[in-house]
């Protein structure tokens, strides 16, 4: 019988990405520079998106707040610019593209890819570092943005190579087989280290004394299985370094539920009529994007996260439709309702979510027998009119009066990408250091 061939997978992203591609845009080496991409219009307190790699070799962490770097760094500040950020990442799969096939490749997040290399190493008459190490000089004498790279013998371990084992390697590259894995790695700590293992699944184990891969591993299986349920299996095969996932299994993967969900850390402290009015805009541009996907939902879910000046737990509640709808006559006044229902007065207010969920075609709507089709046909035509401007002239070219309101975010939130500023039309983000400490 012919031997299985051992496949070979790059786990590759930016290093300190967004802070990297700041730095290139001045000119600045990204080693010798300390840099901090964040909003400071948003409070002393806001999260940095990204540090230089200078900065981290001085102890400051990656996702800190401006508060929590020390007083006697000096730092250079530069505003979040997302299209920016979305360019370069788009230069960067269009290296990748001069030597690999996109069905190979796999964008896991803007700075972040997984490609498989099996055959290219024939192709190439290469191996794996070698190949890795191409890509990676490719992308630095281009785009001028370091990389740290991952190679595994299977896309976890690729993965975990990239993870842990190449931010210590004075190459920024790892490499990890199975056997290679377990000697090194069975017994790191902390678990939160290893991909997918949050702060919940290692709370759950350390109550039954786990607290390595090693001793996942070693686990009775039928514990670990009335612990997490089927879960249990990924978890164990990650414990050996296993993973039969392949590429073309992530390209050919379908969802079998979806959802519609948005988020924002409001800009400040907002009262409870305040964050009544934020939360009613997010139902409405939430609606606007089911007409977009032509897709309905009979459930709403919202939450909300108070101040962390009053150290209270954050509140949540689900609204059940009487109809599967689009309509944001029917869900705003829902929403409305819900919010009223579950949030306290007199506490301020931080964080604000909405999520539509177990969205379907928008042909399986269904209303009631005193419903007025007339109006409905009418608000249906007048939403997605609106999406038509929208779409040819700009979010913010037709805006409710809602929007307009003070305490209202959805028309600056419309300049974002991915909840940050865009960059494209911020004087105060156009390369310029807006702020030296």
């Amino acid at each position: 019988m012919e031997a299985k061939q051992q496949r070979s997978y790059l786990c590759i992203d930016g290093k300190c990405f967004y802070a990297s591609v700041e730095c290139a845009e001045r000119g600045l080496n990204p080693f010798e520079t300390n840099l901090v991409v964040a909003d400071p219009g948003r409070g002393k307190n806001t999260l940095c998106l990204a540090i230089s790699p200078h900065l981290k070799t001085l102890g400051v962490k990656n996702r800190c707040r401006l508060s929590d770097i020390p007083g006697n760094i000096k730092y250079e500040i530069a505003l979040p610019r997302m299209q920016l950020y979305v360019d370069y990442c788009a230069d960067i799969y269009s290296i990748y593209l001069d030597y690999i096939a996109p069905e190979d490749i796999h964008v896991y997040s803007i700075d972040e890819a997984f490609i498989d290399i099996t055959s290219y190493l024939v192709t190439y008459h290469t191996d794996a570092k070698s190949f890795a190490r191409m890509l990676m000089n490719e992308i630095a004498n281009k785009l001028h943005v370091p990389t740290t790279a991952g190679i595994g013998t299977n896309l976890y371990l690729a993965k975990i190579a990239l993870d842990i084992t190449a931010k210590h390697a004075k190459d920024h590259m790892g490499y990890l087989d199975e056997e290679l894995y377990r000697a090194m790695l069975w017994d790191h700590m902390p678990l939160t280290d290893f991909w997918g293992v949050g702060r919940g699944k290692v709370n759950r184990l350390s109550h039954y004394g786990i607290f390595t891969m090693r001793d996942i591993a070693n686990a009775d299986p039928d514990l670990l299985y009335r612990i997490f349920g089927i879960d249990a299996e990924l978890l164990i095969d990650h414990a050996w370094g296993r993973e039969t996932c392949l590429m073309e299994d992530i390209k050919n993967y379908r969802s079998k539920s979806h959802s519609v969900s948005f988020s924002q850390i409001l800009p400040r402290d907002y009262e409870y009529e305040e964050a009544a009015v934020v939360m009613a805009e997010m139902a409405i541009h939430g609606c606007l994007e089911l007409y977009k996907r032509h897709v309905i939902t009979n459930k709403v879910w919202i939450g909300v996260g108070y101040s962390r000046t009053e150290m209270l737990p954050g509140v949540q509640g689900s609204i059940k439709l009487q109809c599967a709808t689009q309509l944001s006559s029917i869900i705003e006044p829902a929403v409305k309702q819900k919010f009223r229902e579950i949030v306290a007065r007199g506490i301020p207010i931080r964080n604000l979510a909405i999520a539509f969920c177990d969205t379907r075609d928008e042909g399986c709507e269904g209303y009631d027998l005193f419903t007025d089709w007339a109006k409905v046909d009418k608000e249906k035509a007048a939403e997605r009119a609106a999406l038509e401007i929208r779409d040819r002239f700009g979010k913010n070219a037709l805006l409710r009066g809602i929007n307009l309101k003070t305490e209202g975010t959805q028309r600056e939130r419309n300049t974002f990408i991915g909840g940050h500023r865009a960059g494209y039309d911020d004087a105060r983000a156009t390369g310029e250091t807006i702020r030296h400490l």
